[in-house]
């Protein structure tokens, strides 16, 4: 009863398009009866755009404070209920998880989202983030800057944020580092509320 992920993720992505959203991320967690799969959405780049305009216009209230309009989802309630809705069922239909138990999950990837591709570096440039590496850079595998992203090369801002462990000495001295896309295992934006 093997898993097929590309399987699902493309009938999620074509379930999400048909309601202007898109999905950002997609995992499968647990055994027997505890099994989960999480979907996390977000508007499209069009629904992003208006909710943009939105909020420079004034139209919007409830945004949080001190977070840029530009890094949230867009995504609501009603949303995650449609798209849950209509998602399950051809989950259901088409047999995609083998097994009668498992919970879906839908939300938004929150303010602290995973950063998946250069085009989600490009989004956030500009934005605090932690990046974990592959190799070490500076003898140092964890760092948190304020990002910019060139030509494939993650480059942090180490004096945007007071570092921490091994960090704070394999920083001594630096203002900034880089790191090659290639070398980044995960990295994530840090909230700034």
């Amino acid at each position: 009863m093997a898993l097929q992920m590309d399987q699902i993720r493309a009938t999620a992505e074509r379930v999400a398009a048909s309601h202007h959203l898109e999905v950002v991320d997609i995992t499968f967690q647990g055994a027997g009866k505890h099994r989960a799969l999480a979907v996390y959405l977000e508007k499209d780049a069009e629904g992003r755009a208006k909710l943009v305009a939105a909020a420079k216009a004034g139209e919007l209230e409830d945004l949080p404070s001190g977070v840029p309009v530009e890094a949230l989802s867009g995504i609501t309630h009603e949303d995650c209920e449609v798209f849950a809705r209509d998602f399950g069922t051809l989950l259901d239909v088409e047999d995609l998880i083998p097994g009668a138990e498992y919970t879906l999950e839908v939300s938004s990837p929150g303010l602290e989202r995973k950063l998946r591709g250069a085009a989600d570096y490009e989004r956030f440039a500009g934005g605090l983030v932690k990046v974990q590496t592959f190799e070490p850079v500076n003898n140092n595998r964890h760092w948190t800057g304020r990002m910019s992203f060139a030509e494939g090369v993650v480059k942090l801002d180490l004096s945007a944020v007071k570092q921490k462990g091994k960090a704070k000495k394999a920083s001594a001295g630096l203002d900034t580092v880089e790191i090659a896309l290639a070398n980044v295992e995960k990295a994530q934006l840090v909230a700034e509320i």
